[in-house]
């Protein structure tokens, strides 16, 4: 028969590990208004593709900047971005499964590996399988926007509403010059899989443009050194940024922390092709789970965890 502390202790395992769960009202809030107003009246940088064949019609928006301190990407008639798939950084190192094996552009570094290594955690930089990091901002002739410019900081905490479910994930990477058009949309096989599950590879990622991704500002928003760097899985290093993440979505609407009544999962369409586009230049964990419900919907991260 098991005591009452192993049993509490079995619990407060369970929350750290729980990393994923329902988006939190406010944020939903949000999620839904952007996309009922069609497109963003403050564009920050515009002119972007979500792919090679589309419209260059997405932005990076600033229409919170002032109020929430956030940016985020959008197009029109209520897109927002699709993911497409980047395994760029640390190459066969911890979680890698194979799935990157199909991509056609994949580099052996990140936008900011020198940061990642003076953390002294003993990486080198990022890996795509064990860090949740989201491609952001565009750097090279054919488009342009330095997210920095706008005070967001290199390595900062990033939230990502896909699925209908919410993750929290790092700025590590940028879109490059290295493609046809300058595009937006892009995350590492773990985030990708934390919302689509492990469908998706280096050559297949989410063509609807209903992804969600949002960025803080300010010094604030970094977890530096006290993120788990070195996690053996996706789970672990997001849980120790949770806290982090926890509160910076507070800054949305008022931060209501109660969680919608249902988040039912869009249907999810795979991509065939990938981006050429991402490109390098140059909080302590929480025990506990902020939001009600934020322990629930792990399907599609079990894997990853192993």
């Amino acid at each position: 028969m098991l005591s009452y502390s192993s049993t509490l202790l079995a619990v407060l395992l369970a929350a750290r590990h729980c990393a994923a769960g329902d988006i939190p009202s406010n944020v939903q809030s949000f999620y839904d208004g952007i996309k009922a107003a069609g497109s963003c009246s403050n564009k920050l940088a515009t002119g972007f593709y979500a792919s090679d064949d589309g419209p260059n019609t997405f932005s990076y928006c600033g229409d919170h900047l002032d109020d929430y301190g956030v940016i985020y990407l959008q197009g029109t008639g209520g897109a927002l971005a699709d993911m497409d798939i980047d395994c760029d950084g640390v190459q066969g190192g911890k979680g890698d499964d194979g799935r990157c094996g199909t991509s056609s552009d994949t580099q052996s570094q990140t936008s900011f590996e020198d940061t990642v290594a003076s953390y002294n955690k003993g990486v080198s930089d990022l890996n795509a399988f064990v860090h949740p990091y989201v491609v952001f901002g565009n750097v090279g002739s054919k488009g342009v926007f330095d997210p920095q410019s706008k005070g967001v900081e290199p390595l900062s905490l990033m939230a990502v509403v896909c699925g209908g479910k919410m993750f929290y994930g790092i700025w590590g990477d940028e879109n490059g010059d290295d493609g046809p058009k300058a595009v937006i949309g892009e995350a590492s096989i773990s985030m990708a899989t934390f919302c689509f599950g492990d469908s998706v590879n280096g050559n297949a990622g989410h063509d609807e443009t209903d992804v969600l991704y949002i960025a803080f500002t300010g010094k604030d928003t970094v977890p530096g050194a006290s993120a788990a760097w070195d996690a053996d899985s996706a789970t672990q290093f997001e849980s120790s940024i949770q806290s982090l993440g926890d509160k910076l979505v507070q800054r949305i609407g008022g931060g209501s922390g109660a969680s919608p009544t249902s988040t039912t999962p869009p249907a999810t369409t795979l991509k065939t092709t990938t981006k050429t586009s991402s490109s390098s230049t140059g909080s302590p964990s929480s025990g506990t789970c902020s939001w009600i419900g934020h322990c629930a919907g792990k399907s599609n991260i079990s894997h990853l965890n192993e």
